[in-house]
């Protein structure tokens, strides 16, 4: 019976090609929480030049003052952008545009959000202010942030801030991160 037992095995494993590496893979390492918090906080700093593309002022929306900001693209999940709006989901980065010129605050953001991205980051608050310009009219800056961030492909969704992170002088952004692609759609 052993005989018969041991043909039956080897008919089934038939084809079967043995394993080239001993060691089983166990998934990556543990971050290094130290490093990861110094890298988390480089990305609120301006390292180098990257060339702004595809943030237009072609159509600018402008906002009021004291309007609140929201905006979530196709398929976010409504539960998500409430705690965004509720500050369920704290940021772990920050960005101040005040006082900057359309164009500067353009790059800015933009090498913020490249860098957010690439630390996998999943939220950010970016401070746009709400002054109101000399000449009367809307916010600048403010209007073109919620422009922008409408357009740049990395943001799912954004939300005006809780009073103590800054009211309708900023606002939460939370971003895709590819290495839990699909996760945040």
């Amino acid at each position: 019976m052993q005989d018969d037992d041991f043909s039956l095995f080897k008919n089934e494993i038939r084809g079967v090609k043995p394993l080239k590496q001993v060691h089983a893979e166990v998934g990556k390492p543990k971050a290094d929480r130290k490093h990861l918090a110094k890298l988390r906080q480089a990305a609120t700093v301006r390292t180098d030049s990257v060339t702004v593309d595809g943030l237009s002022d072609q159509f600018v929306i402008d906002v009021g003052p004291e309007d609140e900001l929201h905006w979530a693209s196709n398929g976010v999940q409504e539960g998500q952008m409430r705690k965004l709006k509720l500050g369920q989901i704290s940021f772990e980065g920050s960005l101040d545009l005040h006082g900057m010129s359309v164009e500067k605050a353009r790059e800015i953001l933009w090498e913020f959000l490249a860098e957010a991205t690439k630390l996998e980051i999943r939220c950010v608050r970016i401070t746009h202010g709400k002054a109101v310009r000399l000449d009367g009219k809307r916010p600048m800056i403010k209007s073109h942030v919620n422009t922008w961030l409408r357009q740049h492909s990395q943001v799912l969704g954004f939300c005006s801030c809780l009073a103590k992170h800054g009211g309708a002088g900023a606002v939460y952004v939370m971003l895709k991160r590819t290495m839990m692609e699909g996760r945040d759609e």
